[in-house]
Parts: structure tokens; sequence; C-alpha cells
């Protein structure tokens, strides 16, 4: 879901990022993942909210853009903006979608609450010959401050529920994420993290990364088989 508002669970019920800095209008964070694809690009925004990112990308990099959208009222407001935008769930749906069918597919702030965030991301990189993922840290030095201190769940701009409702069933930091992508044999073309404000873009992903970025965004490609 990449169009997401502060104060609302996102379309499968992934927690939605602070990210009130805006630059051309869109979160500062939605900015970053625009800037890290090429114009005139095939794109799937998959669970794409109300459309902030697509419309962005349509108007400013004439990509030909596609989403994919849990909540109806999302399919909705995107379709009225004249996006082209199904209803599907990133769990069950993207094996409908044959392999490089797109340059670049995006899951921005949605990875923790999927069911099964491997197979999600294995499906990503089949279908895009990039993929682009962002999430909260949970390795974030204010996330490990309030699990010491007070021993409880944390709560934080990119973490907004209480442990008895949080959407997010998968938490993971960014040494996690690059284990992950390592041992599926995913290529890290960037990472970035940001600060708790959206700015401050860090280009790491080491142990610095994971105890100062309060979210990330990840470029990732899949490794040629060899021969």
């Amino acid at each position: 879901m990449t169009a997401i508002d502060l104060a609302t669970p996102r379309r499968d019920g992934g927690a939605r990022d602070s990210g009130g800095v805006r630059r051309d209008g869109i979160r500062i964070d939605l900015q970053l993942i625009a800037d890290m694809i090429a114009p005139g690009s095939r794109v799937l925004d998959v669970g794409c909210g109300d459309g902030m990112l697509l419309d962005y990308l349509m108007h400013f990099k004439a990509v030909d853009g596609r989403g994919i959208e849990l909540s109806q009222a999302g399919v909705n407001a995107c379709v009225t903006q004249g996006l082209s935008v199904i209803q599907g769930d990133a769990d069950t749906d993207l094996h409908d979608y044959p392999s490089d069918a797109f340059e670049y597919v995006v899951l921005s702030q949605t990875l923790q609450a999927t069911v099964n965030p491997k197979g999600v991301l294995s499906e990503l990189v089949r279908i895009g010959r990039h993929a682009i993922v962002s999430f909260p840290n949970f390795g974030y030095w204010r996330v490990r401050l309030q699990l010491l201190v007070a021993g409880r769940m944390p709560r934080t701009h990119t973490l907004l529920h209480d442990w008895y409702d949080t959407p997010n069933i998968h938490l993971c930091t960014i040494t996690d994420f690059v284990d992950l992508a390592r041992r599926m044999g995913i290529t890290i073309e960037r990472a970035l993290t940001l600060d708790r404000t959206g700015h401050h873009v860090r280009e790491r992903q080491g142990a610095f990364a994971n105890l100062f970025g309060e979210q990330a965004v990840f470029l990732l490609s899949r490794k040629p088989s060899a021969g």
C-alpha cells in the first residue's frame, strides 16, 4: 500500500508510516521510491491504497502503471482518479502475474503485514525486474529502548498500533531483511534508511542503519541464474 494515511491501517492492515514531510506533493518516502523508478517503465504498485504514488508516477514519470489493492474503498478511490487498479491480496494473488511482466514492482510499508513475507518477496522479484520494498525497522533505537525500559511492545511514528490490535504480524529489522534477501539470492541494489521525520537518508544497510533508521527502502533484483 503506497498511498497511506498516518492514522489508519493499510490495505491488508499494514502499519502506515509517518512520512509527514512531502516533496512535490507526496510523502518523502514515496518520493524516494519514485526516484528509483525510470521514466516510461511498466510499474505494478502492490497495495496501492488510494493511488498517491501511482498517480504521481503516471503524471511525472510517464509510467505504464497498474495497481492491486485489498480494500474496496482504495480501489474505488483509484478508479475515480482514472488509475488502473484491481482488488486483490499480495499473499494470494501475485502468482497470477507472469514473470518479468513489469520493470518495477512496489510494496510500500506492507511486507510486515503479509502472512507469508518470504513468499511475497519471491513473487515480487519474479514479476518485476526490480522490486522496491519499504518497511518499518524493528531494530530502531527507540523501539529497543521502549522494550528495555518499559518492557512493553513499542509504539513509534511507524508502529502506531497497540499489540492487541496491530495488523503487523511479521515485524523485522533491517538486518533481518538483508539476511533474508541474501539467503533467497536476491540482489540489494540500493538500501536507504530514514529517520523519524523522513529525513537524513543514509545509503546503508549495516549496524548503524539498523540502529538509527526508523524505516528502510530497498531496491532489489533477482540474481541471474547460472548458465
